[in-house]
């Protein structure tokens, strides 16, 4: 059993993958001699890092800080990923303690219909008595994964790193 590496186009058995890349399948796969071989540069300031991944992180620092956080209203974040992380952390000025934020993120995603798509199981918000349902321990799915989050700031993170921006989530 083999396949052809999409970087060098050689054909390889499975071996020559590493299991990560075995599993991203035909036409995405890279050999273990294109994985290590490569230099990840930025190319707005020409640093290198070792993967992909410590690029993307790196990326961040050259992000335009103009997103606003949904609940302060300061306008300082490079991304809604990042401003959702301000109120999940709970230092957010409106929203303070990571419970509190995290209860009120969860409740601002159930009253969002697009929102609700991307979440594990459907809230009962009674907002007659203000009681609100327990935010469950991953209330946040990535559709086209079905991974499961426990905030919402990482399943922005997740969708902004592995997904196209089409398929993104945006508050």
């Amino acid at each position: 059993m083999g396949r052809e590496c999409a970087a060098c186009d050689g054909f390889f058995s499975n071996s020559s993958f590493s299991r990560n890349q075995w599993l991203k399948g035909d036409g995405y796969s890279r050999c273990k001699d294109c994985v290590d071989g490569i230099i990840y540069q930025c190319h707005q300031c020409n640093r290198t890092f070792g993967d992909s991944n410590q690029l993307n992180m790196h990326m961040q620092v050259h992000r335009a800080k103009n997103v606003s956080c949904p609940v302060c209203g300061e306008t300082r974040f490079g991304s809604s990923a990042n401003a959702v992380q301000h109120v999940e952390s709970g230092h957010c000025s409106g929203c303070r303690g990571q419970d509190n934020a995290r209860q009120q993120i969860y409740e601002f995603s159930s009253s969002k219909r697009v929102m609700r798509d991307y979440m594990t199981e459907t809230p009962l918000l009674t907002d007659g008595d203000h009681r609100h349902a327990a935010v469950p321990e991953y209330p946040y799915c990535c559709r086209p994964c079905n991974k499961k989050f426990r905030n919402m700031g990482q399943l922005l993170q997740h969708q902004d790193n592995k997904h196209s921006r089409s398929n993104m989530l945006t508050y």
